[in-house]
Order: C-alpha cells, then structure tokens, then sequence
C-alpha cells in the first residue's frame, strides 16, 4: 500500500476540505461568543451553522447556495415553533409526528432536499424539552438563524476565492475511483480467481463509479462559467470528464471469456504479466486523480510502454512456440487483451498532460457538446408530492415509518430522566433510512461505532485532565467526524462519540461516565426501535421494484446497441446521441447493480432467485461491456464497416432483447421478424477469411449469446418476483 499517495489523496480530497470549512463554521462562533462570556447564544449559532454546514453537500455552487438558504429559514422555524410548544408534551409530540413526516417526505426532491429535511428534524431534536417564554424561543431562533447565515456567507466567500477547487477534487476523486474499477478488472487475470465474487465486486464499483461520474456532470454541466468556456482551467477539466467516461467505456471493452484464457495460458506467465500492467496502469490513474486534486502535474512513469512492448513480445514469441489448432481462437483473445493495455497507456498519456492545464492543449475543445442533455433537471412540482401520497409509494411509506418511530421514541423518553429523549430521537432520524438495506447497515454501524467511540472518550477523560488538550482533541475528532460522514460512516461515528463526549465534559463538567452510560443506553434503544419499525412498519422491499430496475437496464441497453450498430449498418447516429445513449445504459446497469446489492442485504425470506437475479446482472454488464467493444470498432470510422448485411443480426438481438422486456412486464411479446438462412449465410461468407470482420462479427456473437442468456433466466424471474409481490402484498400499516 502507498501511504504517501494514501496521504495526498485524504489532504486534497473534498470531503477533507469540506470538513475544515464545516468545523470552522461550527466552532468560530461559540469561540468567539464563549470569550465574551456568551456561550448559550454560541451554542445556538452553532446549531444553526452546524445545521446548515451538514446540507453544503458537493454540487453546482447555485443549489449549493439555494439549499442553504432554504435550510436557514426551515430551521429558524422549527426552532421557533418547537420553543413555544416545549412547555406542553402533547404539543410537542404533535409536532415531532408533523415534522417527521414533512421533511422525511421532502427526499421526494434529491439527495439535497432529503439533506436538508434530516437537519431540520436535527435541529427540532436538540430543542426539545426545554421550556422557553415566546420572546425566549425568538430570540433562540434568531440565533439559529444566525449561525446559518454566517456558515452561508462562508461557505459562498470560500467558493469565490477558488471557484474550481470543488470541481477538481471531485474529478479527481472520479479518476480515482475509475482506478479502483480498473484494480478489480486485474482480479479476473488471477490464477484460482473466484470469478462470482470478482464480479460481485466489479458491479459494486461501477455503482460507485456512477455516482461519482454523476457528481462531476453535475458541477461542470450545471455550471455556467465551464460550459461557456470562460477560463483554459475550465476547459480542460470539461476535456479530462469527457476523456474519463471514454477511459471508462475502454476499461469495459475488455471482457474477455477469462475461464478460457486461464485455460490456455496459467503457467505461462503471460496472464500475470496482463494483471501487473494493468495494476500499473491503475496507479497511473490513481496519480492523475491526486494531481487533479491538488492541481498540480502529474508525473508520467516512462517505463510503461517499454513494458507493453515487452509483453507484446512475450505473446509473439510463445505464439509462435504453441501454435496450436486448440489455442488458435484465445491468441486473438489476449491480444486484444493487450491492445486495450496499449490503449488506455495512451489515453493515459493524455490526461497526464491535461494536468499541465497548458493552455495549448483547449485548442481541440469541442464547445458544441448539449449538456442539459446529459444531466437531470428536476423542478420542484406539486404533482411529484400528490403522486407520491400513496401507500405503494416507498418515501411516504418511509415517512409515515419515520414519524410513528420517532412518536414511540418520544413517549419512551418521557419515562426516562431529563436529556435521554433527544438522543434516542437523534438516533432514529439518522439510522432510519428508505431502504431496509440501509438501516440495517446504519445500525449496525451505529452501535458498533457508538461502543468504541465511548471507549475511545472513556480512556481520554480518565488519562487528560487537562481542558485545553481536550479541546484540541475535540476539534480533531469533530474534522475526523466530518471527514468521513459521507465515505465511512462507521469511522465517522467511531469519532463523533468521544467529540460528543468531549463536548459535554467541557461545557458541563460533570461525571463524564454518566453522561457515557446514558449515551450508550439512548443509542440502544433508539436502534431497537429503528430496527423493530424497519421489519413491522410498512416494510419496503426491494422485489417490490427491481423489475423496474431490470427493464430499465435492458430498455438502455437495447438503445445503445441500436446506436452502435448503426455504424455497422450504414445508419450511424450522431456523437452527441451516441454518448447520451452510453450515459444512459451505464447508469441503469449501475442502479440495477445497486438494487441487487441492497437486496442481499435484506431477510433470506426477501430473496428468492438471487442466483438467478445475480446471473441476470452480470449478463447486463457482460451486454453493455459488448456493446461497448462494438462501439469501439465502429468508433475509428464509422462508415467503414457499414454493410447492409449486418442489419438482420441487429434486428435479431434487438427483437430478443425487446421481448425479454416484454416477458418481464408481462405484456404481449414484440412480434420477430423470421430471418431467411440466406441472410445469415450471406453475413458468414462475408465474414469469412477476413480479418478485419472477425472481431466484429465475433462481438455480434457474443451479444447474440448474452441476449438468449438473459431471455432464458428471465421468464423464472418474472415468476418468482410475481409470486413473492403476491404472497406478501401491501399491507396498509403493520
């Protein structure tokens, strides 16, 4: 392991950066405000930036800045109105029932709604049970909304004096990630790989791979000043994501029948050669994101393409050593293998010198590109809130979830001592999740982190008297805690815990285990109850909507085959439709992925035909790898290849795929069109002896095979998920 690529990495990332920014913003005020014997109102500021700081999630700066602000006014006014009910349980009680169900429902609009709609339950929490007069519950709240008001204008300063830092840590961090998709890929050239697990690995990284790639699109497509290619920096950053998601379709272009190259070729060194350069060639990667990051150059490793070509050598001469009738069809099979090394060190070679940001290199900057095309646009509408006011929607159920768990907390608290119920409903709102999967991993994350965090402010408190390196102490865990909130949950509480602790024995000094003890206590029973109302409360299942995810996939996937082939076909789309289409497929295999994977979460009850659901995902992947392996020969020239004879084998796959669709939506199969033996004898004898047609009709071969693959495992799919929907329904409470 490099430690000290490890260390740059974590410096320049976003989220470390993102952690000063927000503990500054949270600690500045009660700082100042405590030296003026003020700390009450430093506290409440604190909240307020604190709140605010915890929805400044990465994205375009104008929705980073509209979410602040609409952050700011809901949390003045849930402060208000929780101060003047915090004299009455009833009407607190009231209150937390209507806010929980509220900004628990809000998730409808985003990841950044559902952000700000969890801070403002946080900031309804940390204002329970404390009697105020209603001049005392103004002035709380305009504290509040002071301290959201300062992080803000913080937040936007930082920004405006270096407006592409985001930008550029959250390429990098893409570049990275794409190393690590690129790592797992060398898995399979192993000897005794286990191959179900390397793909269960692979599809788990291009889900994160998505969600990065989904980031940077966001930042530049939505950001005006890039777009218009005002500056050469932002030129080149829009040329370094265009040339990664390419980089990424290369990576995918090299599925290979793997069983059968070890077959021919373990012992003979050749595979494990494949596996180091692509290990290389994922450090060269992994050092480009780190140089995006921190924008600075790259340093290129010269000796790569002397070890290409070292192995290209390798390959000639045990050719011509083995030639044999057997191994004459895996020859061609690991020499494509090694042109696609030999490609993407090339490309590699490219964004090593993007990171120059020289300003020659914008001169082949193609302005004409469509982004609103490539990213979402969602609009806040009152027909997504009335479409959703159903029970067989999954966020109102999750609402209503949240609301009667957090009721339940609350009447438990009332029975418990003074300062339990706040941490128990704490503990609700942030484990509770929509998905099963989800809560599960939150809770178990929770109380583990909660343990050893306690053990860790234990130790502090009975070995460090001393307040000032407490305070120090303090302020590393809070960065640590911000650090990893959003990429490592468990280290993120395993810090918050003796933050939390620290923070208590310095503002109240006293016996710190007690203050320990009831942590402890609060975040059990707020896990039982996430937990208990996760399994009993409307459950959401994930067989309730992954056919969804199934046609989807399929659906984009038949759309880019019909783009890529049309190159072959002589009916060649346009760039722009071409990697829309891309876009599109790579994105639902990812949801597709995802939704398998919070499905092996769930209860074994919950997961029946997961052999076939896994074999049905991995088929997508081995579609869409295919496809992207076409696209790459039809990329050079489009019309070069172009033969009417191609157009009844893309019919044939496109017709198949459409009525495996069909089958897994039970609706009337789209009629195939017979094809004559003629025609397909006619594409073989044009195929025949030519070697420039042999990869691609072979390609064509494959994604025949993968399409009769996923239409023979999905009608046992359409049956079993039917049965289970029917046997569980949708029960309209508990």
């Amino acid at each position: 392991m490099d430690y000290i690529r490890q260390y740059k990495s974590f410096i320049n990332s976003h989220y470390f950066n993102g952690a000063i920014r927000i503990t500054i913003g949270i600690t500045l005020p009660a700082i100042l405000l405590g030296y003026f014997n003020n700390l009450a109102a430093g506290i409440s500021v604190s909240i307020g930036a604190m709140c605010v700081g915890n929805t400044d999630n990465p994205g375009p700066i104008h929705h980073r800045r509209n979410g602040m602000i609409a952050c700011v006014l809901i949390i003045f006014l849930v402060t208000y109105l929780m101060g003047l009910a915090s004299a009455s349980a009833l009407w607190t009680g009231i209150l937390v029932l209507v806010f929980c169900f509220i900004f628990s429902f809000i998730g409808i609009y985003g990841s950044r709604a559902s952000s700000i709609g969890v801070n403002a339950l946080l900031v309804m929490v940390l204002n329970m049970a404390r009697p105020r007069s209603g001049s005392e519950s103004l002035v709380t709240a305009a504290y509040v909304l002071a301290g959201g008001v300062w992080y803000t204008i913080l937040s936007l300063m930082l920004y405006s004096f270096r407006p592409y830092k985001l930008v550029q840590q959250a390429l990098g961090d893409c570049l990275q990630t794409t190393s690590e998709y690129l790592r797992i890929k060398a898995t399979f050239y192993s000897p005794n790989t286990d191959f179900e697990d390397s793909y269960r690995r692979l599809l788990e990284s291009q889900v994160t791979v998505h969600e990065k790639q989904d980031l940077v699109r966001e930042l530049l497509f939505k950001s005006r000043n890039i777009v218009k290619e005002s500056t050469d920096i932002g030129r080149v950053l829009m040329m370094i994501f265009l040339d990664v998601i390419d980089l990424f379709e290369r990576i995918m272009t090299s599925q290979q029948d793997y069983r059968k190259l070890h077959h021919f070729f373990d012992g003979t060194g050749l595979m494990e050669e494949c596996r180091q350069l692509i290990l290389e060639l994922a450090a060269e990667l992994d050092g480009i994101g780190i140089a995006v990051m921190s924008g600075k150059p790259s340093v290129e490793d010269p000796g790569l393409s002397a070890r290409i070509r070292r192995l290209r050598t390798d390959l000639d001469r045990y050719k011509e050593a083995h030639r044999t009738a057997e191994r004459a069809e895996a020859f061609p099979d690991l020499g494509n293998i090694l042109d696609s090394i030999e490609d993407l060190a090339d490309r590699l070679h490219t964004l090593h010198g993007y990171t120059t940001y020289d300003r020659k290199l914008t001169r082949n900057f193609d302005p004409s590109i469509d982004v609103d095309a490539f990213v979402a646009h969602d609009a806040v509408s009152r027909k997504l809130i009335l479409d959703n006011l159903t029970i067989r929607s999954n966020i109102f159920r999750h609402s209503l979830r949240v609301s009667i768990a957090t009721i339940a907390g609350y009447i438990i608290s009332r029975f418990l001592p003074f300062g339990h119920g706040y941490w128990i409903l704490l503990t609700i709102v942030v484990i509770l999740k929509p998905a099963y999967s989800l809560t599960k991993k939150r809770n178990y994350e929770r109380l583990i982190g909660t343990l050893g965090g306690a053990l860790v402010g234990l130790l502090l408190l009975y070995f460090i008297p001393d307040r000032q390196v407490l305070f120090v102490l303090m302020i590393l865990f809070m960065i640590g805690t911000y650090t990893f909130i959003r990429i490592n949950y468990l280290l993120s509480v395993i810090l918050m815990t003796p933050y939390i602790l620290l923070l208590f024995h310095l503002l109240y000094p006293i016996d710190f285990r007690t203050i320990l003890t009831d942590r402890v206590i609060d975040t059990l029973i707020g896990s039982g109850i996430s937990f208990l109302a996760n399994i009993l409360i409307i459950p959401s299942w994930e067989h309730e909507r992954i056919i969804d995810y199934m046609t989807a996939a399929l659906e984009a996937n038949i759309a880019y085959f019909r783009d890529v082939a049309g190159a072959f076909t002589g009916n060649p789309v346009t760039i722009q439709q071409y990697k829309l289409s891309r876009k599109n497929a790579f994105v639902a295999l990812a949801n597709l992925s995802d939704a398998l994977a919070r499905m092996l979460s769930e209860p074994r009850s919950q997961q029946k035909s997961i052999t076939e659901m896994h074999q049905f995902v991995v088929s997508n992947h081995m579609l869409t790898s295919h496809v992207a392996t076409l696209a790459y020969y039809a990329e050079p020239a489009p019309m070069r290849y172009a033969d009417p004879v191609w157009q009844p084998a893309v019919d044939d796959i496109a017709t198949r795929l459409e009525n495996t669709v069909g089958l897994l939506e039970n609706s009337l199969p789209v009629v195939r069109r017979p094809i004559a033996k003629e025609a397909w004898r006619a594409l073989h004898e044009r195929v025949d002896g030519n070697k420039e047609l042999r990869p691609i009709a072979d390609q064509f071969a494959f994604i025949d095979k993968v399409a009769t693959d996923l239409g023979k495992v999905s009608g046992p799919l359409r049956v079993a998920l039917s049965a289970q929907q029917q046997e569980v329904g949708i029960n309209p409470l508990f």
